[in-house]
């Protein structure tokens, strides 16, 4: 299933595994394609993929094949502890977009045991963020050298973070702010 609207400028990556969570994959690859945007998800395999709470997906693209280049944002979503956000944030290939993303300074939002990824890419030295409160997942943030918040949502220059499914609509306010200046330049 090729997840695009009209043809369109702008692209988001969504970086995931099988035992995502569900809402914090769908929100945002909905609300992106009802910008007009270009989604693809990618995963380690282009095996079919569940959520925890039984939607499935198929995959665009796995993750090696992910050219960060080709893209506008990075969004990395969370899931079962030892699911999805466990299964990324090992893929070196995850790494290398990721920092790549930070090194561009390109926008990423990570919602949940998402930034995970972050901590093990090592691009959250010095920077605000929050996460899932539990888990392990703010002393790896914080052994990473971030500075976690226990907030709905923390900006920090092109990050957009955020701590579970509740928290977004106010994770989707700040990430549309995002998509308004990129398609502004």
């Amino acid at each position: 299933m090729k997840k695009t609207t009209k043809a369109t400028r702008f692209k988001a990556v969504i970086l995931t595994a099988d035992q995502f969570e569900d809402m914090e994959v769908f929100f945002p690859l909905f609300r992106l394609l009802e910008a007009g945007w270009q989604v693809d998800v990618a995963a380690p395999s282009k095996e079919q993929i569940g959520g925890e709470h039984g939607y499935a997906l198929q995959p665009d693209k796995t993750i090696a094949e992910v050219d960060p280049a080709e893209y506008h944002m990075l969004i990395i979503p969370g899931g079962f502890p030892d699911g999805a956000p466990a299964t990324v944030r090992k893929i070196k290939k995850a790494q290398e977009i990721t920092k790549s993303f930070f090194d561009a300074n390109k926008p990423v939002a990570s919602i949940c045991h998402g930034p995970w990824t972050l901590a093990s890419a090592n691009v959250v030295k010095g920077r605000h963020l929050t996460s899932f409160w539990h888990d392990g997942v703010p002393e790896d943030v914080k052994a990473a050298g971030g500075i976690w918040e226990d907030k709905e949502v923390v900006v920090d220059g092109n990050l957009v973070t955020s701590r579970w499914p509740l928290d977004l609509p106010a994770f989707m306010r700040e990430v549309m702010k995002m998509v308004e200046r990129i398609e502004k330049k």
